[in-house]
């Protein structure tokens, strides 16, 4: 049997963290870029995981904990613009973006 090593979830974090940006550099609609960021921050995670596993140290798996708290609150805010916006625009495309702001 092959055995996943840190390697492997290397590779694999590298892979979603270049889909992320990639989706975030393309940016067609707000919906995109939320998910590309969610993408990238599960790609950090992963990484902080896998190296403390590797170090078998806890504070890796701690911090990652308190990143998936922050994005959690990121979502909820990045959805509540997106309704925002969608109420003026009646579209979730960035080009209206800059209506809202202040």
């Amino acid at each position: 049997m092959l055995e996943v090593t840190t390697n492997h979830y290397l590779v694999l974090s590298f892979v979603l963290f270049a889909i992320g940006l990639s989706g975030i550099l393309v940016r067609r609609n707000m919906i995109t870029v939320l998910m590309s960021i969610e993408l990238v921050l599960n790609s950090v995670n992963l990484n902080l995981i896998a190296f403390s596993y590797q170090h078998s140290n806890l504070t890796g798996q701690i911090f990652a904990i308190f990143t998936i708290t922050v994005a959690a609150g990121e979502a909820a805010v990045g959805l509540g613009i997106l309704i925002a916006l969608f109420r003026l625009r009646e579209s979730t495309d960035l080009g209206g973006a800059a209506g809202l702001k202040g």
